[in-house]
């Protein structure tokens, strides 16, 4: 057997390598109920080993970690600190936050989960992805999108298994839906000040282990998964992960020990002074520049396509995994995911922004990923707010030329998970997050909304008449530009937070017996109407005419002037693109074919 990482079972035997290459002893720790037998591991240079006879599919196993214990020079060593295989598939139960977990000597076998052997997988075959550029991604919360279903069966709720209940997926073919993009499903963990406050991370962006299922999640495990995906594709859905590698929820050093810390803690970017490098905002930041690194992000992307058929990524905080430390459109990670030939065809989504040093990276991946667009979504919401020119949505409307040129690489959207909901976009001015127990000090401070002349929820006609008109126009608009698109679920049914725009530890399901029908329906015709024409989105039209309302060649004057409430694009007719018209002041959207 070779020495790969993890714990792998073959020709009657079971395998467990982990790296550690500081570490002066690892103990493989296996598990009986609460009784743990301690196995000392062999060294191989970085890795420690051990071979058990038999097949051990299932046993609950874990790693304690020998060595120095000096957090100045960044060894975490801690025999006390049970530590979860950075290769783990599967768990026994989610993770739980506790102070004992960054107490030094204190034991916390009862606190973190166990690894489950899981066995040889089968391999899914490789087909091609279902995403096409210009199609629609549908953004969804496992747990909240099917936990208020009333046709999926009560324990499937909340599940990757729901997603493939038929009622729906035919919500989703109704929309005309490309891919699903599903928010982190991989094992995560509160943050530290999330407890006592009697709140939990709904979202999962603070994962301990990156291939592992969240097991309240993806209680079937890697089989459910692979069920749900193979649903999905039965239907044409692909299916996009959402993955976080800037960074671990081991947190600062004031965090727990759960993991690559307590066995390789090289894993983390560390600044001269020997400090915790915080690109992310979260206590730590992956090293990139460390091969071991770019090769569990690489080992996990292929697990994910081999072992379950996923179409693609979209990656959390991107320019973190192109940074050593700063930001290099040619770092080793786009050549070595590139060389892969399971992945090479995947759909690759960068979200290409962190808050380090040049972090705002748009426009800046490799040609074949795409890119979230937040230039589109400020730039729609400003012009129905009254705030952009002509000019300004016409660029985005015809694929951010500024951004991308003529290849047309963005991922437009209104509005995401981060920030507020469609619907809040036009019901809020100002954030309303103080349940998060922050006063109110989180989330985004400018986010480009209006009230439509009440602060919130108004039974006022005229107020609930102007907000359907406004969210059918950036609806509309979205649906006629150029690139691929997305929404996020809820959107098209008039979902609500309250005016939370960073709702991340509120548990908000989403309300399928408070649907907005007709919303819902208006989605479904400009979808039906997209998807019918895909290919005259993936490019804006060369040649073809820019007029005024009045049907005038549009001036300079008149693009840069907020006065200027819209304009007409005709396309040459060989293009097959569509005839776009935009009236501001009537709130009217339309592409003709």
């Amino acid at each position: 057997m070779s020495l790969q990482l993890g714990a792998h079972v073959e020709g009657g035997q079971t395998r467990f390598a982990v790296r550690a290459p500081l570490a002066q002893g690892i103990d493989l720790c296996l598990f009986e109920g609460e009784a743990e037998r301690r196995l000392p591991m062999a060294r191989a240079g970085d890795i420690w080993a051990l071979e058990l006879s038999g097949d051990l599919t299932g046993q609950p196993y874990g790693y304690r970690a020998h060595g120095t214990y000096a957090p100045d020079r960044n060894l975490w060593f801690d025999p006390s600190k049970l530590l979860v295989d950075p290769y783990a598939i599967a768990l026994d139960r989610r993770f739980i936050q506790h102070p004992r977990l960054g107490e030094y000597g204190a034991d916390t076998a009862d606190l973190v989960p166990r690894v489950l052997v899981a066995g040889p997988l089968p391999q899914v075959p490789l087909l091609p992805p279902r995403l096409q550029r210009g199609g629609l991604i549908y953004e969804l919360n496992v747990a909240a999108f099917t936990a208020l279903h009333h046709d999926v069966p009560q324990h499937q709720r909340g599940t990757i298994a729901a997603l493939a209940h038929p009622s729906v997926t035919a919500h989703l073919k109704k929309l005309h839906v490309s891919a699903v993009e599903l928010m982190p499903v991989t094992a995560w963990i509160d943050e530290r000040h999330l407890p006592p406050l009697g709140l939990a991370n709904h979202w999962g962006y603070n994962p301990v282990a990156m291939m592992a299922l969240d097991p309240g999640l993806c209680p079937g495990g890697v089989a459910e998964l692979r069920a749900a995906v193979a649903a999905l594709h039965e239907a044409g859905i692909g299916v996009i992960l959402d993955l976080v590698f800037n960074h671990t929820g081991e947190s600062d050093v004031h965090g727990g020990t759960l993991s690559l810390r307590g066995l390789d803690p090289a894993a983390y970017a560390r600044a001269p002074d020997g400090s915790l490098i915080n690109d992310t905002g979260c206590g730590n930041t992956l090293d990139f520049a460390n091969p071991h690194v770019r090769r569990l992000m690489i080992d996990s992307l292929i697990h994910f396509v081999r072992h379950a058929g996923i179409d693609g990524f979209r990656f959390d905080l991107a320019p973190v995994i192109a940074r050593s430390p700063g930001f290099d459109a040619h770092a080793p990670i786009f050549a070595e995911l590139a060389a892969q030939a399971c992945l090479a065809d995947r759909i690759m989504i960068a979200e290409p922004w962190d808050i380090g040093p040049g972090g705002y990276q748009l426009g800046n991946f490799p040609a074949n990923w795409l890119e979230w667009n937040d230039r589109y979504r400020d730039d729609v919401r400003r012009f129905w707010k009254g705030e952009a020119t002509v000019g300004a949505l016409a660029t985005r409307i015809a694929g951010s030329s500024d951004v991308f040129g003529q290849d047309c690489r963005s991922v437009n959207f209104l509005a995401a998970h981060d920030g507020f909901t469609l619907a809040d976009t036009v019901a809020y001015e100002h954030r309303r997050n103080y349940a998060n127990g922050e006063d109110n000090r989180d989330g985004h401070g400018q986010n480009h909304s209006w009230n439509c002349g009440v602060e919130g929820p108004s039974d006022d006609p005229a107020v609930i008449a102007r907000r359907a008109a406004d969210m059918r126009a950036m609806l509309a608009t979205l649906f006629a530009s150029t690139g691929t698109i997305m929404l996020t679920a809820g959107d098209e049914m008039g979902r609500s937070q309250g005016g939370n725009n960073n709702a991340y530890c509120q548990f908000m399901p989403l309300d399928w017996a408070a649907c907005d029908t007709a919303l819902e329906d208006f989605v479904a015709q400009l979808s039906a109407q997209r998807a019918r024409a895909l290919a005259s989105f993936t490019r804006f039209p060369d040649g073809g005419r820019w007029l005024s309302l009045a049907g005038a060649p549009m001036t300079p004057g008149e693009w840069e002037s907020l006065a200027t409430h819209g304009f007409i694009h005709e396309a040459p007719a060989e293009s097959g693109a569509p005839r776009l018209f935009v009236d501001r002041s009537s709130r009217k959207v339309t592409a003709t074919f």
